[in-house]
């Protein structure tokens, strides 16, 4: 056993094994009156709760703020479409503009743009239009067709895909590409990174199954 002076206070170090030394509390203790092991031991556990605060700070997610979006507001429904089938789009654009953090929609069904509502890129004062054949074109589309699932883009900035979507906002921060069956899809832009939560996620689906089922009725 090494007594090791500590600011004035000796620690006895016990060397249980030569790889791993450990302190031996037990003579660090006794060496103090009980009112001094009772504030030492205070103090440590005080020290053990400032570390575990910390841990849990530089774990805890960054809360991302919502980004303005760069853009129009525009509101284009096809001439087409029913008034039936006109509100149950503006329900569900409704729907999600007030439970998420959707900012911009855009509904495909039948190689037609259905809808085209809220914000909106802008080119020289005017909406840009959702071209149906070049985005059918793209590799979003074609992977989210393909696959019959949802594809959540939780940061767009980091997909190269994302020029594909040129009628969304430039920064737009999220997006999701939701198939409407096999006929078409939904694209719902965000105005937060990783803003569309898991339940978000799933109610999105559930309005796609009812749009689907709407749509193939009204329209085909």
């Amino acid at each position: 056993m090494k007594m090791i002076p500590s600011s004035g206070v000796f620690l006895f170090l016990s060397v249980d094994s030569p790889c791993s030394p450990s302190f031996s509390i037990v003579h660090f203790l006794a060496s103090f009156s009980s009112q001094s092991r009772a504030d030492i031991l205070g103090i440590a556990l005080a020290v053990t709760n400032i570390l575990a605060g910390l841990v849990w700070l530089s774990i805890k997610p960054k809360i991302l703020s919502p980004e303005i979006l760069y853009g129009v507001e525009c509101k284009q429904l096809s001439p087409q479409l029913s008034d039936f089938t006109a509100s149950e789009l503006l329900w569900v654009w409704n729907s999600l503009l007030e439970a998420t953090c959707c900012k911009s929609l855009v509904v495909v069904y039948g190689n037609k743009c259905l809808l085209q509502i809220g914000v909106a890129a802008e080119s020289r004062g005017d909406v840009v239009p959702v071209l149906v054949q070049k985005l059918s074109q793209g590799s979003l589309y074609k992977n989210a067709m393909k696959v019959g699932k949802q594809n959540y883009l939780a940061n767009l900035s980091l997909y190269p895909g994302r020029v594909e979507l040129s009628f969304l906002p430039s920064n737009t921060q999220s997006v999701i590409l939701q198939p409407i069956g096999d006929m078409g899809i939904v694209i719902i832009g965000g105005d937060t990174v990783r803003g569309f939560t898991n339940l978000d996620q799933t109610w999105i689906s559930s309005l796609a199954d009812k749009l689907d089922a709407t749509l193939s009725k009204t329209l085909m």
